[in-house]
């Protein structure tokens, strides 16, 4: 069969697990990132074949589901929710990530970075925007074959993110007064935790969805400043759980105002 970039494939060898898109094709390998998942993998070209019931992704029912579970009294009250700051790897998943924040009535600022290059703007773009929330996503992997899951070596930008958190620790150092969520697919959820993010992927090396950081960063937004977060419900509201995502109870960020 003749594959094109943008076909919506699945593996074979791994039993139709993920749905990718092909991004590029050379010779008899193709590349591919995940549609729902932030994961870039290539197979053998003999190893994909396309997924003809699917052609697009699940964001629509995701912020369906978020905008309905979102339960404001607004009769005499007003709502200042939390400012986001969401520095993305992906600019594709950086694009569906602003689409999830301008539905559910955040204020955000997106920026498209190289994963390797986050920690080198990430002080000044916190000065800049000055948010209550930093997300820093992307793409990342665990090399299983090496089987040390303590090695950041054995990562692929789960030490791009260390380094940006670090920096970002170093605007402000309080996880109370700057909320962090970091991390990606298959990332070291414990070092990601010890560098000062607030939350984290991935405490099973599992994959997460494309919206995941972003909703873990409006839950946060949307919970009272004066009042500590619902941490389990929370991370139930993402794809996998707390296979995929973990934390630390914080505050939330929202001030409420009376009167409207």
């Amino acid at each position: 069969m003749n594959f094109k970039i943008g076909d919506i494939v699945s593996r074979i060898s791994h039993n139709h697990d993920i749905v990718f898109k092909i991004t590029n094709i050379s010779a008899s390998t193709v590349y591919l990132k995940g549609l729902d998942f932030r994961l870039y993998a290539d197979a053998s070209i003999d190893d994909i074949v396309v997924v003809s019931n699917l052609s697009h992704s699940d964001d629509e029912e995701i912020i369906k589901k978020n905008v309905r579970d979102l339960k404001i009294d607004r009769s005499n009250y007003f709502y200042l929710p939390g400012r986001v700051l969401h520095i993305d790897g992906d600019g594709e998943y950086l694009d569906r990530c602003m689409k999830f924040y301008n539905n559910m009535g955040i204020q955000a600022n997106g920026i498209a970075l190289s994963e390797a290059i986050i920690s080198s703007k990430i002080y000044n773009l916190i000065k800049e925007f000055r948010p209550d929330i930093v997300v820093i996503t992307g793409h990342d992997a665990y090399y299983s074959k090496k089987n040390n899951k303590n090695d950041i070596e054995n990562y692929e930008n789960t030490g791009n993110f260390i380094s940006a958190i670090k920096e970002a620790r170093k605007y402000e150092k309080s996880q109370d007064k700057l909320i962090i969520i970091a991390g990606a697919c298959q990332s070291n959820y414990e070092e990601l935790i010890k560098a000062g993010a607030n939350f984290a992927s991935s405490p099973k090396r599992i994959n997460i969805h494309a919206l995941d950081p972003a909703i873990i960063a409006s839950s946060i937004a949307f919970a009272d400043k004066n009042q500590s977060i619902d941490l389990i419900s929370m991370i139930d509201k993402t794809k996998y759980g707390s296979d995929g995502i973990g934390g630390i109870i914080t505050n939330g960020t929202m001030y409420v105002g009376y009167p409207r």
